[in-house]
């Protein structure tokens, strides 16, 4: 089972010529709005991997069509809460060749409910998975909770802050970081990726590939070549993938290659979470590689 404290988002995708330099003004060749927030993503993605998934978040009184979307996924979104602070949103500016510019309007992300917080948790057990990102309220509080009931704490820096890391990670079991991340987390803390004091750490680094590092060891999984149209969303799809695989007693390295699976297959699609593939479809294309 797997638990996700994780923002709701509406994603306004603005397909774009070229990312806009600053003062110039674009116009757009398409706009959608989709379901989106990388909690929302992992949820959706760790669902349609095949795992059994409760999400805790909050929406405006706007945001009843999120609930509604994730809850077709499969999610459960009986800890999702609804309060006087508008839906989160993002606005997503896309090239053509797949790169985005994005801004956030966090909203009622930030305004979790600790109550609904700890019974959501209260309800795990030892074996299941929590998930937590940088765009909600409450991280350290879900954290440690988290390590007291004995779940697998993961934890995506995202977007960066190293204070929060900082805040977070004594509780964590897996801290996740893009290559930038990481760099950016060394710099502040002032010590190397090897002494950060976290049981393992996830490195993705895009088409390069990823990174599972634990016990001074790295384990190396490639990307898939594929030519990408949308690159929004890939490492969310990346982590929810990953998370299912663990979830279902996976090898890391198994999960990884699941998990690049459905990133190389979401990145080739329009859109966030309406992009993910499902675990049939990463299937068939595993067994075709």
């Amino acid at each position: 089972m797997i638990y996700n404290l994780g923002s709701i988002n509406a994603d306004y995708i603005y397909r774009v010529p070229h990312l806009p330099a600053p003062g110039e003004t674009l116009a757009a060749t398409e706009m959608t709005r989709g379901l989106g927030g990388k909690g929302a993503n992992q949820s959706v993605a760790a669902r349609l991997a095949g795992s059994q998934v409760t999400h805790i978040g909050s929406v405006g009184s706007d945001g009843g069509w999120a609930i509604e979307a994730m809850a077709g996924f499969g999610v459960d979104c009986a800890h999702v809460t609804s309060g006087d602070a508008p839906t989160g949103h993002a606005i997503i500016n896309v090239d053509p060749g797949g790169e985005n510019a994005i801004v956030i309007l966090p909203g009622a992300n930030q305004k979790q409910s600790l109550n609904q917080l700890e019974m959501a948790i209260g309800a795990a057990s030892a074996s299941d998975i929590l998930l937590l990102q940088n765009e909600t309220s409450h991280q350290v509080e879900a954290a440690q909770l988290g390590r007291e009931k004995g779940l697998t704490v993961v934890y995506s820096a995202a977007p960066f802050s190293a204070k929060s890391v900082q805040e977070v990670m004594q509780f964590v079991d897996l801290l996740v970081m893009n290559s930038v991340e990481s760099e950016q987390l060394s710099t502040a803390l002032d010590v190397s990726l090897s002494q950060l004091e976290v049981p393992k750490l996830l490195i993705t680094k895009g088409a390069a590939g990823a990174d599972w590092i634990e016990a001074g060891n790295t384990l190396h999984v490639p990307a898939f070549p594929v030519t990408p149209v949308d690159t929004t969303g890939a490492g969310d799809c990346f982590i929810g993938y990953l998370a299912a695989g663990l979830d279902q007693g996976m090898r890391p390295d198994d999960a990884m290659r699941l998990a690049a699976a459905a990133s190389a297959i979401q990145v080739q699609r329009y859109g966030t979470a309406d992009a993910i593939p499902t675990r049939v479809e990463v299937d068939a294309f595993l067994a075709d590689c």
